[in-house]
């Protein structure tokens, strides 16, 4: 989280059991008289081991409360990280919430492939062998910079944004994180046409961005990068996850986005945000 500390007012939590052992962390930032768990990650929430209970979460939970009182927030916005994230069943946290009367913010709709994945819809088989005979070939690629470029331009051109890592911020996360943070992109000879920049975790691949060239979709190279991810790289893993589909706080779905997704037999996962009033 350092490389975007700047921008956030710390307000990270350990919770200690027996003033001793740590039973649960949870990142997070303040502004205001609000926490957040954490605005600047994906994904927020209580982290916790395997010893964790329900009866446990209540009492980290009543400790959190009692000390957000104790230092004047009004409100905490709190970020449950989807099921398919954890290593075990671990929905305390959202049974905690509900006794404290949290209320939902915001559901944003992820889609995710439960591994190894089923046959993908014609239209993306059909894609996959389109580049296949455009003699496009998909590689794992350190060229970030050439990739960001083209992401840059396709959010620019199709919605007026940019993303929301630089080039610089996303070249010193990946070289700090090599085994986790990839990129994987399509080429016709040297040039590249499409990518997909992928964060890995210990269950699910989650593609972070993705990007395609004119070029590229005329070729289905972005189709051939996720083929590769999915049926042959990641195929180990418990799940795939191609991110949101929603805007708004999950009020608007992208149909179109969200149709590509489940073409490749993805399914809508909840990702939930809650506010607390303190």
């Amino acid at each position: 989280m350092e490389y975007h500390s700047d921008r956030f007012r710390d307000f990270s939590l350990l919770f200690l059991q027996n003033g001793l052992q740590p039973v649960a962390l949870l990142p997070a930032n303040i502004v205001g008289d609000v926490v957040y768990s954490h605005a600047g990650l994906t994904f927020g929430g209580l982290i916790c081991g395997y010893s964790m209970t329900t009866n446990l979460m209540l009492e980290i939970s009543r400790i959190l409360v009692e000390y957000l009182k104790s230092m004047s927030v009004k409100n905490l916005v709190y970020k449950a990280i989807p099921h398919i994230y954890h290593s075990v069943p671990a929905e305390e946290d959202l049974y905690a919430l509900f006794r404290y009367d949290a209320k939902l913010l915001k559901r944003e709709v992820t889609s995710a492939i439960p591994m190894p994945a089923e046959r993908f819809h014609k239209n993306r088989n059909w894609a996959i062998k389109k580049a296949e005979r455009n003699h496009v070939i998909v590689e794992k690629s350190d060229d970030l910079e050439q990739f960001m470029s083209i992401l840059t331009r396709m959010l620019v051109a199709r919605h007026e944004l940019k993303p929301v890592h630089t080039y610089e911020e996303m070249n010193r996360l990946a070289s700090t994180f090599p085994d986790n943070i990839k990129l994987f992109a399509a080429y016709k000879g040297d040039v590249m046409l499409a990518g997909v920049i992928v964060y890995e975790s210990s269950n699910v691949a989650h593609a972070q961005y993705s990007a395609n060239t004119e070029e590229g979709m005329k070729m289905g190279a972005l189709d051939a990068v996720y083929g590769h991810l999915v049926n042959d790289y990641y195929r180990e893993k418990r799940y795939f996850d191609f991110g949101i589909s929603t805007e708004g706080g999950g009020r608007h779905l992208n149909i179109g986005l969200i149709r590509y997704k489940e073409a490749f037999k993805a399914r809508a996962v909840m990702q939930d945000t809650y506010e607390l009033k303190i």
